[in-house]
């Protein structure tokens, strides 16, 4: 097992039983103190952000990562099967697992899934997806002496404002950042 001071950031480790994505390190030489460093980590279980200071000769067991990337194929209920393009094989996802991710996920959507110890453990979007719009009233002719806005329904369920425009079955891009209408594909 490598020792605190070899531990980088992005590399996955097994603190107090659990998965933890290290986010940020610092070894720190304070000048009456043994020297220490300091871990800004991420349960990938959980989500919660913790900071961690340990020992430099301190060892951490450093756990085997996989990152690949996967096709969204359907939502069951509560589980998300999605399919590695290349073997072919069918990975199942809780929604609890995947979070917010829900509302991004069309039918052929790629994702970024990384595997700890062969188990899917987070799920990273795109910065920007292509989603259909189901639902949208009609904008008022007139109305458009600003930037004025209306609620959309994508076929995710999520709802978007965007501009007044924007009709009915046409597909636009929306940031995963923040939820944001970006423009039309």
């Amino acid at each position: 097992m490598p020792a605190a001071n070899d531990i980088r950031k992005g590399q996955v480790i097994k603190f107090n039983g659990e998965p933890h994505l290290v986010m940020e390190t610092q070894h720190r030489t304070p000048g009456n103190l043994r020297a220490f460093v300091q871990i800004k980590m991420r349960n990938l279980r959980y989500g919660k952000a913790l900071d961690q200071r340990f020992a430099s000769t301190d060892t951490i067991e450093v756990l085997p990562t996989d990152r690949r990337t996967l096709e969204f194929s359907y939502a069951d209920r509560e589980t998300y099967s999605f399919m590695d393009p290349d073997t072919f094989e069918q990975i199942d996802i809780t929604a609890t697992q995947l979070g917010d991710v829900t509302n991004y996920l069309a039918a052929g959507g790629k994702v970024d899934v990384l595997f700890v110890d062969e188990r899917p453990l987070s799920v990273d979007l795109p910065s920007t997806v292509a989603l259909k719009i189901v639902e949208s009233a009609d904008g008022v002719k007139g109305d458009t002496a600003s930037n004025v806005q209306k609620p959309a329904k994508l076929e995710t369920g999520m709802i978007v404002q965007v501009p007044l425009f924007i009709k009915a079955g046409e597909v636009i891009k929306v940031s995963t950042v923040d939820g944001s209408y970006l423009g039309r594909v």
